[in-house]
């Protein structure tokens, strides 16, 4: 269940050009910060997407490969992938797996990074990561380093976002051994998501077994 956790980020991120400036006593990088209230601001909306993530290992060979598509409305999402989805509320979250015909209910906690859910994540990104603003490369993508404030199983998120449309194409999240989690976003667009769609109903699923966590 962490895996499908740290499955997606998905951040459609604006660009900023300007003078680099660093970050320095902890404060968060001027350019890096406009391009992030972006992302957020863009996140104010219904929105659907393709995740596809690929694993490496410390010597940088694929060692596995998975798609989900997730649908997102303001701190609410739905990812599906193969037999199982993961459902949040913003605030309770239903890990349904199909296979077993069981869900599992957790309480979001308030100090969760959960990647799975972006717009959280933006709202406390000052809170949570340290940010720099790296570079704009010959093809107009934007490159931008988050570090957590506190300890992870990661030590940066480096995000790849196309300067015209302000869309994230990847993000690589970097890992201590150097082993490597790659997450490629295609098929962003807006939708017409139903609140129906953040909820996990039992009663739609006769004959499911339900574990709650909370």
């Amino acid at each position: 269940m962490k895996k499908l956790f740290l499955f997606l980020m998905l951040l459609p991120l604006g660009f900023v050009q300007a003078q680099i400036t660093h970050a320095s006593q902890g404060r968060l990088d001027e350019n890096a910060t406009a391009a992030l209230k972006k992302a957020s601001d863009r996140f104010n909306q219904n929105v659907s997407f393709t995740v596809t993530l690929t694993t490496l290992d410390s010597q940088h060979k694929k060692t596995g490969s998975h798609s989900a598509t997730v649908r997102y409305n303001k701190g609410k999402y739905r990812l599906t992938m193969q037999n199982q989805e993961l459902i949040s509320d913003g605030t309770t979250v239903w890990h349904w797996n199909k296979a077993a015909n069981e869900v599992t209910i957790n309480t979001l906690g308030t100090d969760d990074i959960d990647l799975m859910n972006p717009g959280r994540l933006l709202a406390n990104y000052n809170q949570s990561f340290k940010a720099k603003y790296i570079r704009t490369d010959d093809d107009g993508t934007a490159v931008i380093d988050l570090q957590p404030r506190s300890a992870r199983s990661y030590h940066k998120i480096r995000l790849f976002i196309d300067e015209e449309s302000g869309l994230l194409k990847r993000m690589e999240v970097q890992k201590y051994d150097s082993s490597r989690e790659i997450y490629d976003i295609s098929a962003f667009k807006r939708t017409a998501n139903a609140a129906s769609q953040f909820t996990f109903d039992p009663a739609m699923h006769k004959g499911v077994e339900i574990i709650d966590m909370r």
